[in-house]
């Protein structure tokens, strides 16, 4: 029997497993790598056989992701003892898993006594490790790793050479002998005043530090973190003053689950998503019993925790009962640190002490973050634990053309297309910061490398401004490469059918698209969208009402502006000073420099009109007091707005509570779009009656939910005869990361019979953008290529 497997199946341990299964069942045969993933050819009888084949699945390594299994009958001479042969000339030797947390066996290894690497920090297997932080070219070995420098010594290479060992091949085994080895510093230079002669006592005495309320530096997987206790209030308000964070939640790391259920509420999911491969942090709702400050996540109420990801991180928590801040190594808005020099140079100022390895990180890769939205994991910032493992292309795409789609601005990812898969990076983050567009670059060239990928055709949005566009722009000409240029939010739909494996050749679907902005097909931003879509175009169905962004980038970080802006939209000065003038916010708006802002719409200066509903939020927020004069990072506004929602009332079923929206035509195009004046008359006059604001904000969220689902009816047409216009509707873009929202949006298309498709793999905000833009490009060179600069046709 010849049995195909295919999936990620490489560099993950998988021959090893089989090798081991096979022996068990006693059956003759091979197993090796060629460029498909992995073939195995056995003899025995055929109950074992079926046995051996249903056991590749339910055995498979925690790394593997089986995709397929195909069996048929195979004529020619095997082995009479089952063994794990040379890869076949042409194999896809350069794949790269993701790093993973520490596995349950090597961290039962290092705290117990008797095992070899007992209190080793760097302990690891073909189960766990690190991967595309310690590459440094291809083929994947040990040699074009950051291990290079470590020789095995006798006892490791014998594992690694040895089928049976759970090290097999694993290129960065290590152990006390030979492998890397952590060392407590002073970021100054200055010498330690700590008696140190193991790298327990190293361990020791950072956990000490950190106990007596020093910020410390952290050297981990895929970049450098700041630690602290995170019951120490005086030393978290230290730690974001010299970060330089104002209000953007710290992650936590705790010794285990326990330690977070006395913090966090922890459903099945989330404790899963906890314990996987990935580890990454999840946000888990926060108030139990014990609390952290509430300067950790000022204003919030999530905390976002991980566990412990590699041996390191489990001898320094193991004796500690608290949780521990863990955020990046980086002053604000510059990216991680990953090298030695420079954490002495940029976290000097913040940390006195680090303890670090010498073992070097060649690849940045931030933590992932999850949220459990309607019962499932959902992706919000995709990286460590998950890139760069490839994404199965949907049916139709067999046929795509190697291309680099170059993502977005914020939360900028990239994505290859090669053999049917799409390949996205991990988190880059945002490509205004020069150090961080230097590191994008950096990781395309890796990836270029890795994968072998040379592109027939780049893939960019369309925004004239974007720094990935520019840089596509640049290398199609250099090149004499096809550019194709993909508008916003069609590439966040596009991004969530081919998560979701909608085929290339699918009907077009409704996509409701909800973020901050995007570059409108019409001389206006775009950010409240529902497009008739499909992979080859779109049709602008309907939209949120556009408003002003007064001021324009000023707008995004000042909430006060979009307030004004909705408010001079929906009513005029005239009537919000005449029945709201005793309203707390009218005294504040009457300060603002009220007449600038005017002379500047009235101008069109500065003042681009944007569908955009996080700019909706933002002025919803404002109108609460909620960082109305500013926020200090995106989406502050609208994650407070959430964070105060009265659950209850959401609970209940008690339509005539939800704030009141319409439907209108826009004059000039006729395009339905959602208005809010009832909306701002009726939150209004809650804030007259002094109406609580956590019922002002849930009325506001199950309004707009209730509202976007009329828009969905309108737009299906289903009453009209003929057929509805569309049945499925996939939900993208970073406001359906807002939980209250998104879950009642999708609770209500259900009821109404509509499918529903969503992200959970790829994040719903601009972290899964080249996604699209690569299933875009990928079905426009398909179907006939293109040489166009704006390719999206519209769909009716």
């Amino acid at each position: 029997m010849e049995i195909r497997v295919r999936g990620r199946v490489q560099g993950v341990g998988f021959r090893p497993t089989v090798w081991r299964i096979a022996h068990k069942l006693d059956l003759a045969g091979e197993v090796f790598n060629d460029c498909e993933g992995v073939l195995v050819r056995v003899g025995g009888s055929q109950s074992a056989v079926e046995d051996f084949i249903a056991r590749l699945e339910s055995e498979a390594p925690p790394l593997a992701r089986i995709d397929e299994i195909e069996a048929r009958a195979f004529g020619g001479a095997l082995p009479s003892e089952f063994r794990i042969a040379e890869s076949l000339a042409g194999a896809a030797q350069t794949q790269v898993a993701p790093d993973a947390a520490i596995c349950p066996a090597c961290a039962q290894e290092i705290v117990d006594p008797f095992q070899r690497r007992f209190d080793y920090p760097f302990a690891n297997c073909t189960h766990c490790g690190p991967r595309l932080s310690i590459v440094k070219g291809i083929p994947y070995d040990r040699a074009n790793t950051t291990m290079s420098p470590f020789a095995m010594c006798e006892a490791c290479e014998g594992e690694y050479r040895n089928p049976a060992d759970r090290r097999f091949r694993a290129e960065a085994i290590a152990c006390h002998v030979c492998g890397p080895r952590a060392k407590l510093v002073r970021l100054d230079g200055g010498a330690t005043s700590f008696d140190r002669h193991s790298t327990l006592d190293e361990v020791n005495a950072l956990r000490g530090l950190i106990a007596k309320g020093e910020i410390v530096a952290i050297k981990g997987l895929g970049g450098f973190h700041l630690a602290c206790d995170a019951t120490n209030a005086e030393t978290v308000v230290r730690l974001r003053r010299l970060k330089r964070r104002d209000a953007k939640p710290f992650a936590l790391m705790a010794r285990d689950i326990d330690v977070v259920r006395r913090y966090c509420t922890v459903g099945l999911e989330e404790e899963r998503a906890l314990l996987s491969a990935a580890a990454p942090i999840v946000l888990l709702a926060a108030g139990k019993s014990e609390k952290v400050p509430d300067e950790v996540a000022p204003g919030l109420a999530t905390l976002g925790f991980m566990l412990p990801t590699t041996p390191l991180h489990v001898l320094i928590l193991a004796r500690m009962e608290r949780p521990v801040v863990m955020t990046s190594g980086n002053v604000s808005e510059e990216p991680q640190v990953i090298d030695d020099d420079a954490a002495r140079a940029r976290l000097g100022d913040i940390a006195t002490y680090a303890l670090m390895h010498d073992r070097e990180i060649a690849n940045r890769i931030d933590d992932s973050v999850a949220l459990v939205m309607a019962d499932r994991t959902r992706i919000l910032r995709r990286a460590r634990g998950f890139a760069p493992a490839p994404i199965a292309l949907p049916p139709g795409f067999e046929a795509a053309p190697e291309l680099l789609a170059m993502g977005g601005e914020l939360k900028a990812t990239f994505c290859l297309v090669k053999d049917g898969e799409a390949v996205l990076s991990q988190h880059q983050g945002d490509l205004e910061n020069v150090e961080t567009f230097d590191d994008y670059r950096k990781t395309l060239r890796l990836y270029a490398e890795l994968f072998h990928h040379t592109p027939r055709a780049l893939v960019a949005d369309r925004h004239p401004e974007y720094l990935s566009a520019k840089l596509a722009r640049e290398w199609a000409q250099a090149q004499s490469l096809p550019l194709i240029e993909t508008q916003h939010h069609h590439a966040h739909v596009a991004a969530c059918l081919a998560e979701n494996g909608v085929s290339l050749d699918s009907p077009p679907v409704l996509g409701i698209v909800l973020d901050g902005l995007g570059w409108g097909d019409d001389g206006t931003v775009w950010g409240g969208e529902f497009l008739l879509a499909d992979y080859q175009g779109f049709k602008r169905l309907g939209a949120l009402k556009p408003v002003a962004m007064l001021g324009g980038a000023q707008a995004a970080h000042e909430p006060w502006r979009n307030l004004y802006a909705h408010l001079m939209a929906e009513m005029g000065w005239a009537e919000f000073s005449m029945n709201f003038a005793d309203l707390e916010l009218y005294a504040d708006l009457a300060r603002r420099p009220r007449s600038t802002l005017d002379a500047m719409a009235r101008a069109g200066v500065n003042s681009l009109k944007a569908s955009s509903c996080g700019r909706l939020f933002d002025a919803v927020a404002a109108a609460l007091n909620i960082c109305r004069g500013r926020q200090a990072y995106e989406g502050e506004a609208g994650a407070r707005l959430e964070a105060i929602v009265d659950l209850d009332a959401m609970s209940r079923d008690e339509e005539e509570s939800a704030y009141p929206f319409a439907i209108s035509n826009l004059r000039d195009t006729g395009l339905p779009y959602i208005e809010p004046l009832a909306m701002w008359r009726a939150l209004l006059g809650d804030l007259i009656l002094k109406t609580p604001a956590p019922l002002i904000a849930a009325r506001f969220h199950k309004g707009l939910a209730r509202i976007i689902v009329a828009m969905t009816r309108k737009l299906a047409r289903r009453e009209e005869g003929g057929g509805a216009r569309f049945d499925t509707v996939a939900l993208s873009g970073g406001c359906f990361q807002n939980r209250v929202l998104f879950e009642e949006v999708v609770r209500r298309l259900e009821q109404d019979n509509f499918t529903v498709l969503s992200h959970a793999e790829v994040p719903a905000n601009d972290g899964g953008l080249a996604l699209g833009q690569a299933a875009i490009g990928a079905a426009l060179l398909i179907d006939g290529g293109t040489n166009s600069r704006n390719p999206d046709r519209t769909k009716e």
